[in-house]
């Protein structure tokens, strides 16, 4: 995973760019044979990826907060955490509607939605809402719900806190333990990592050879690249420095996620290994990545603000839908709130830009076209997410640290 050894490591940078250069290849030869063991590998990744996700998210923040002395330190933890995740989301918004409004990209997309096209389905984002609040206690894992295996994970925590001394203790040994055993089964899965590379690329190349819609959908494919690589290359760096964070250094540290969570589409996949460098290779408290990371996760989508931002406007305004200027800039409320509430949701930010169009009443035709080259879109996406997740849980970490001193300097 992310640990320092001597010997070369299995998942070295040298090793991974060596396995995405035999993707590229393998990809251009679009050998049949290969595709279908691409394909398998690929499941085979992120189906064990998925299986260690969500016990990861539950026992370590179960863990860390059973540990704190009262529900005082989870408000004061939790506080901060959703102060830098509204921060950094809502100027992923602005950043959106800022480039949105600069490129104009729904001009060039008027000849896209001559020919009929299949709808597209979509999901009632209300009922996402409710089912955050699961009928039993095994039901959030079964139906990877992640908003719900949350909820859960707060309940039990609260009421561990406010058990006796021994029975608290005892507790949270338990889920500590439980949580180290999770992280140590992630780390063996992780050792396939060069070969999931190698396949989640030959695969990419595959799609990408396939797609001839590219022209039509130019500049909003250029929209979102760009509102997702300021955000990442200069907002949120920028924020670091303001905390007095080197951001290549945090960069750095938290590379071998930003690489899980980039070939694997999911920042709950990257999880495990989020956690692991935020504590080791960056050097944060154990408390603050333990409970910041797996929250982050859930509810921290910067790059999924800008999306939904970004599609919403350009299909809407395809269509003919116009927006007053006020309504323009309320969608940066909007799509703040929708990307908090993302995590559960089927294809995430892709599924709730279709329903915030659906409920519109706009022709989905765009979206179907839009489709095939989301799979780029959440690779980079998630990448982000991830990013956006470490800079967050790093400036809670160095806020809590200048406490800590100043409260020292006063005694």
């Amino acid at each position: 995973m992310c640990d320092s050894h001597k010997h070369v490591s299995i998942n070295s940078p040298a090793i991974l760019i060596g396995a995405a250069v035999l993707g590229l290849l393998s990809g251009w030869l679009d050998i049949a044979m290969v595709n279908q063991i691409c394909e398998v590998v690929a499941d085979i990744f992120i189906r064990l990826l998925k299986l260690v996700s969500l016990p990861i998210i539950f026992f370590s923040l179960v863990a860390t907060l059973s540990g704190m002395s009262d529900m005082a330190d989870v408000r004061s933890l939790g506080g901060r955490v959703v102060k830098y995740t509204l921060l950094t989301t809502l100027l992923s918004a602005s950043l959106a509607l800022g480039l949105y409004l600069l490129l104009n990209p729904s001009q060039n997309a008027s000849g896209l939605l001559d020919s009929s096209t299949p709808a597209v389905t979509t999901v009632s984002y209300w009922n996402h809402l409710l089912n955050i609040i699961p009928s039993n206690l095994i039901e959030p894992f079964l139906n990877n719900n992640v908003m719900g295996v949350l909820f859960l994970a707060f309940v039990l925590s609260g009421s561990i806190l406010s058990l006796g001394k021994e029975h608290k203790q005892t507790l949270h040994q338990l889920f500590e333990s439980l949580f180290a055993a999770v992280m140590k089964m992630t780390g063996f899965f992780l050792k396939l990592m060069p070969l999931a590379v190698w396949a989640f690329v030959t695969l990419f190349v595959k799609d990408v050879q396939n797609h001839e819609v590219l022209q039509g959908l130019a500049l909003y494919l250029l929209c979102v690249l760009l509102a997702n690589l300021i955000q990442a290359g200069v907002v949120l760096p920028t924020l670091l420095k303001i905390r007095g964070i080197p951001p290549v250094n945090a960069l750095k540290a938290m590379w071998p996620a930003l690489t899980i969570a980039f070939f694997a589409k999911s920042s709950s996949a990257a999880l495990p290994s989020a956690v692991d460098c935020a504590e080791r290779r960056l050097g944060l408290q154990r408390k603050v990545a333990r409970f910041s990371m797996p929250l982050c996760i859930t509810v921290n989508m910067n790059a999924c603000a800008a999306y939904i931002l970004i599609t919403v406007l350009f299909v809407s305004q395809s269509n003919g839908v116009q927006f007053t200027s006020l309504e323009m800039f309320s969608w940066i409320i909007v799509a703040t709130i929708a990307a908090i509430g993302n995590a559960g949701v089927p294809m995430g930010c892709y599924m709730l830009s279709s329903a915030f169009l659906a409920a519109m009443g706009v022709e989905m035709q765009l979206m179907v076209l839009i489709l095939p080259f989301y799979a780029f879109i959440d690779m980079l996406e998630s990448a982000i997410n991830v990013w956006s997740d470490s800079c967050v849980t790093a400036m809670v970490n160095q806020e809590l640290v200048a406490e800590g001193e100043q409260s020292l300097e006063e005694v």
